[in-house]
């Protein structure tokens, strides 16, 4: 049996291997029909299990705590939070090849939120502003504890320095080189986050948003969640909003200069990593992250 150790090689993923997974170690599913999720994101394989469960195993070895970090802190996030997250139901171990924690949650029914719906609704900037205001107010009892947990550190935006200079200089023909270069240095040069940690969700974007009857339903994909600055959040403002909602969103969040700067230096950041790693052979992230990039250049 493989451990949380084992090397970073993808391992190959498919109904089979799923299969035996859960009915050898989850016997009370066993024989409930699975169904890929395609397209899924990047750091999962999931497949549906029946009609009431989920089944996410990591893709790759930097995803492989995400199984037992959601099992820990979901269920007791839920309560606190105005819209629906996913509810672990078991945590999976290595087998059979597969080398990595795995994880069984609750299917949550909805359509991934889209900017052809949701872009103008003031509405659902509020309700995103809400619910990033009573994520960053959960304190459990234990939370002092927790802050210098390594699974829930925050990754400086600093850390994205070389990586996104080099993006920039990358695709500085298709982008304004010019105006990247100078949000890119102002986000370096703002002050960082001054005042106690709070909790971030850590890849708060479009695509993991769930609508149903056109209104916002639901939030899935904590594999990010961590404690500190919270300006990591507010890339959702450039990848889903339009200026009125995202001026609107601001507000309701009551979101600082600085914080916004390093928000936007953050959707930056990780669309041009994104535009670099995808654009080229999947036009729906291209489209997404043009997008995203060209919303924290207008601020």
């Amino acid at each position: 049996m493989a451990t949380e150790t084992t090397p970073t090689a993808r391992p190959t993923i498919d109904a089979a291997l799923v299969r035996r997974l859960v009915d050898t170690q989850f016997p009370q599913w066993a024989g409930l029909p699975l169904q890929l999720l395609d397209p899924a994101g990047s750091d999962h394989v999931i497949y549906r299990l029946g009609e009431e469960l989920s089944v996410r195993l990591p893709r790759h070895a930097g995803a492989i705590g995400q199984a037992r970090k959601e099992s820990e802190w979901l269920p007791r996030l839920a309560p606190h939070l105005p819209l629906v997250i996913p509810v672990p139901v078991g945590v999976g171990e290595p087998d059979f090849g597969y080398p990595w924690p795995w994880a069984i949650s609750r299917w949550l029914d909805g359509e991934v939120a889209t900017v052809e719906a949701l872009a103008d609704s003031s509405e659902a900037a509020v309700e995103l502003a809400e619910f990033l205001t009573a994520l960053q107010r959960f304190t459990p009892e234990d939370f002092p504890a927790q802050v210098a947990r390594e699974d829930l550190a925050a990754r400086p935006l600093a850390d994205r320095d070389r990586a996104t200079r080099a993006a920039i200089a990358e695709v500085g023909g298709t982008f304004d080189a010019q105006a990247m270069t100078e949000l890119w240095e102002t986000a370096m040069s703002t002050p960082g986050w001054d005042r106690p940690p709070v909790w971030f969700h850590g890849d708060f974007h479009t695509g993991n948003l769930l609508t149903a009857n056109g209104r916002l339903s639901a939030v899935i994909d904590f594999g990010g969640l961590g404690i500190g600055d919270p300006a990591c959040d507010l890339i959702i403002a450039f990848t889903l909003m339009s200026t009125g909602p995202r001026t609107t969103f601001r507000d309701a969040l009551g979101v600082d200069d600085a914080t916004w700067v390093r928000g936007r230096g953050w959707a930056l950041a990780t669309g041009l990593s994104a535009h670099i790693a995808y654009a080229a052979v999947n036009p729906r992230v291209a489209a997404q992250t043009t997008r995203q990039i060209t919303q924290a250049l207008a601020g």
